[in-house]
């Protein structure tokens, strides 16, 4: 399948580029109108490549739910500007300075660092300073009648954080006082003059526009007729936001016009592409537009603008979880190594350029929403990045070697789908089953696993008309009666002491992966072999903790048993 990637060298970082360029001028959080305004652009490139799309909407309001969601405010930055230890920093700077769905306000007095619990006591009347649990200890300072909330982030040097408060119309009941966002090095800056006992004074002014409602833009494109090969890309997060995820959002461009050109009607697929704002956008567009039975699969592109340069990047492949197990997964895996390879070992094999490794299942982007709802996806992606959801996530440091390598095994990918004989698919899907239980198995004894491959096997063999793979009957343990991302922030919503709970047993991010894969393991199989499967693709974990997320869960209605 080989001659696939040399099918792809048509594919053009360097538009991809340009286009990075154009979507990072915008200031593109969710519930702004520059978020608006840069779907609109997105649109406008693909009419003008003769691509059929459309641009769909729903609603930023604070009230509505996306699914599992609660809508944020409908916001915009107008001004901010913050004078502390003898800098004036403005917007001009950095859209960042002020932090996403802020309200206005002004503030003049001292600044306490909040280090320890007993340092809240100092709060009132005072501008505090804060550098973790930012939502949650935004709130705490409006409680303790704090003047105005400073935040930083450790790591983040020169860089400004972005940081999003995401607020609901009933947080703005509560939520009063201006919120900012200061580089750790100035926030250090403060911190060393407070610990010399010396009195730091900050002045603060936040002008924002917090609006009854916005559209939230969701823009989906075709070619070809279904079922479709999707592929998604997230669209919000702050200017310049280049890597995260303008890149994303830019090679999907690319990949449109690209495979609207290569496409005929030979082609047992055709495509579909969709740009969204994260995991909100996502929620909205299945709740309202999607036709699920249309896709074979999707291919999320988040982040892959990233390279060695920055703190030692790796192209990492999400695969499908084992509930959703599909070869897209390997055959992704499989073109990534191929257009990764450059330079030659001492007997002449092949070296990759870059790092790269596969790995399973992870929380974190839009391929989450489609594998909550039956469709295998995968995602590439460049982690870590040192200016990761900063100010320095600047379209300069964007690597055109990371495009070409992800751009290329991405089409690639689509078209082996697309065009590739029966025979040479199901090859490639033996060896690539023998390869993902063989790694499992290297630590583990599987009972389940293989039933859920054979499982995804004979829905690939449907879409791709294949022999193999085998269908199991289970009983399934529960319904995901409320489908969707899990966020304690949104279950407080509903239940505030429950979701307080879920917070806790969730602080670990890794408990978040697993309690989403059981739920979609439970929808399978009986309770034992949900908890057993997820055991032989995850290895040991703390069984009461995610059996106590699933009861509170169960207690607000979002699963049934």
């Amino acid at each position: 399948m080989r001659e696939f990637l040399e099918e792809a060298e048509v594919f053009n970082a360097e538009n991809v580029l340009e286009y990075i360029s154009e979507i990072a001028k915008f200031h593109r959080i969710q519930g702004s109108k520059e978020l608006v305004e840069a779907a609109k652009y997105i649109l406008e490139e693909l009419r003008v490549n003769g691509i059929k799309a459309g641009l769909f909407e729903d609603v930023y309001d604070g009230e509505r739910w996306h699914l599992t969601l609660v809508s944020p405010i409908a916001w915009d930055l107008i001004h901010g500007e913050v004078e502390i230890v003898g800098k004036r920093i403005t917007t001009s700077k950095t859209p960042l300075l002020v932090m996403a769905h802020s309200p206005p306000g002004k503030a003049e007095g001292e600044v306490v660092a909040i280090e320890r619990e007993e340092d809240w006591e100092n709060a009132k009347g005072k501008i505090v300073m804060v550098g973790e649990k930012w939502h949650e200890n935004y709130k705490k300072a409006n409680e303790k009648g704090a003047l105005a909330f400073i935040a930083y982030r450790k790591g983040t040097g020169k860089a400004f954080p972005y940081i999003g408060l995401f607020l609901a119309k009933n947080d703005l009941e509560w939520a009063k006082i201006p919120a900012v966002a200061l580089s750790e090095e100035l926030a250090n800056t403060v911190i060393g003059k407070l610990k010399k006992c010396e009195k730091v004074t900050a002045k603060i002014k936040v002008e924002t526009l917090i609006s009854d409602s916005q559209a939230l833009p969701i823009v989906y494109a075709t070619v070809g007729k279904p079922p479709y090969v999707l592929f998604v890309a997230h669209i919000c997060h702050p200017r310049p936001g280049a890597n995260d995820n303008a890149s994303g959002a830019a090679m999907l461009i690319e990949l449109a016009k690209v495979l609207n050109n290569l496409y005929n009607d030979s082609f047992r697929f055709g495509f579909a592409f969709l740009w969204i704002p994260e995991h909100y956008g996502t929620q909205a567009f299945i709740e309202k537009y999607a036709k699920l039975d249309d896709y074979y699969v999707a291919i999320n592109l988040d982040m892959v603008g990233g390279s060695e340069d920055r703190a030692n990047s790796t192209i990492m492949i999400i695969r499908t979880p084992l509930s959703r197990f599909s070869i897209v997964s390997g055959i992704l895996e499989y073109y990534l190594n191929l257009a990764n390879s450059g330079g030659e070992s001492f007997g002449g094999s092949p070296l990759p350029k870059l790092k790269i490794r596969s790995y399973p299942y992870e929380l974190g982007s839009d391929h989450d929403v489609f594998n909550f709802f039956g469709i295998p996806s995968v995602m590439p992606i460049t982690w870590p990045d040192r200016f990761y959801h900063s100010s320095e996530d600047s379209v300069e440091k964007i690597s055109k070697e990371s495009l070409e390598i992800i751009g290329k095994a991405v089409l690639a990918t689509a078209l082996a789908l697309a065009k590739a004989k029966k025979e040479e698919l199901e090859r490639f899907a033996r060896g690539f089953t023998m390869k993902y239980l063989g790694e499992l198995s290297i630590e583990r004894d599987l009972e389940v696993a293989e039933k859920l491959v054979m499982l995804g096997l004979s829905r690939d063999s449907e879409f791709l008309g294949l022999n193999i793979g085998h269908k199991f009957t289970f009983e399934p343990w529960l319904k995901w009666n409320k489908k969707g991302i899990i966020y304690p922030r949104s279950v407080k919503q509903i239940d505030e002491k429950k979701g307080a709970e879920l917070e806790k047993i969730l602080e670990d991010k890794k408990m978040s992966i697993l309690l989403h894969e059981l739920l979609m393991l439970g929808e399978i199989m009986p309770k034992g072999e949900a908890f057993k499967a997820l055991e032989e693709e995850y290895g040991q974990f703390e069984k009461e903790k995610l059996e106590k997320a699933v009861e509170i869960l169960r207690s607000l209605g979002i699963v049934v048993f």
